[in-house]
């Protein structure tokens, strides 16, 4: 039976990856301060460290005794990374360095395997879509950077210090768990929350600007094979569908859903908002073998349901 930590393990995705590693019958511990994750939500078998990743010593102390790591903790927040930029750096990038250290010293010899969450950030405002994975990166927030960043270290953890590495850049995700009061929470969690509730939706701009959508539960596969494929080379992967669906689309599908529309009032548009966000998903289909293939409107409904 195998052991694993999750850093963030208490939050939207890494409590959906904890679950599925209970099922199978691993034994999961998680890393997790718990600033935005919450305990409630996560498997009582589970073993919950209250840290900071970002502390000396925390990450060797977590990995003690683990097969493997999913690095999924971050500050994902715009807007906290403004606001708070060297903490969000510490967090974002420095988190992950201490993680890849610790990876490399704990087990002398055979370094242990880390699989970590990087972003559709990365490509910032890059209009040459769909993106595939070579595209040029330019990111334009602090955590787009960061996690920019993070793909780069991985490359010297493999390269320099024998550390199996792979990384995926998710787009859009959504699915349960995804708190709609957070700050970190995506379109779908907040339209849902307030056409259940019957109360107005804001759209910034004329609702045109695309997305593509992700279902955590594709994502919590890609992390699962992501395992099977860390290697020192540091592959970074897309994790997205290549379907793409506009803000107001996207309203109108949860009213069909919900049996009832709510007023969409607009806004101005935010400023630094990339008009356009599309993967392409074929390289990360020929090198792993998967895809993200749950329909938007069916991961909607399980979403609904939750």
């Amino acid at each position: 039976m195998a052991i694993w930590l999750i850093t963030g393990g208490c939050g939207f995705i890494g409590s959906h990856l904890a679950d599925a590693l209970i099922a199978r019958g691993d034994t999961v511990r998680i890393l997790d301060d718990l600033s935005t994750g919450k305990r409630e939500q996560v498997d009582p078998r589970c073993t919950v460290i209250v840290n900071d990743v970002a502390r000396e010593g925390v990450a060797a102390h977590a990995l003690e005794g683990v097969d493997g790591c999913w690095h999924l903790a971050a500050i994902a927040s715009v807007t906290r990374s403004n606001t708070a930029w060297v903490e969000t750096h510490q967090v974002n990038l420095t988190g992950t360095i201490r993680l890849l250290e610790a990876a490399r010293r704990v087990r002398p010899g055979a370094p242990l395997p880390v699989v970590y969450a990087s972003s559709a950030a990365v490509y910032g405002a890059n209009d040459r879509l769909p993106l595939a994975e070579t595209a040029i990166t330019c990111p334009l927030t602090a955590y787009g950077a960061d996690k920019l960043g993070s793909e780069l270290h991985a490359r010297v953890a493999g390269h320099v210090h024998g550390v199996p590495t792979i990384g995926f850049r998710f787009f859009n995700v959504y699915g349960p768990r995804q708190d709609p009061a957070s700050p970190y929470s995506g379109v779908i969690s907040i339209f849902a929350d307030r056409i259940t509730r019957r109360q107005p939706i804001t759209l910034f701009g004329d609702g045109t600007q695309t997305r593509d959508f992700v279902y955590v539960g594709d994502v919590v596969r890609f992390l699962l094979k992501g395992m099977e494929r860390a290697t020192t080379s540091a592959s970074v992967f897309n994790v997205c569908t290549g379907r793409r669906t506009s803000i107001l689309e996207l309203a109108h599908t949860l009213f069909r859903l919900r049996g009832h529309e709510v007023p969409i009032h607009h806004a101005p548009p935010r400023a630094g908002e990339i008009p356009h966000s599309l993967g392409d998903p074929e390289p990360a289909a020929a090198a792993l073998g998967i895809r993200a293939d749950m329909a938007l409107e069916a991961g909607l409904q399980r979403t609904l349901r939750a």
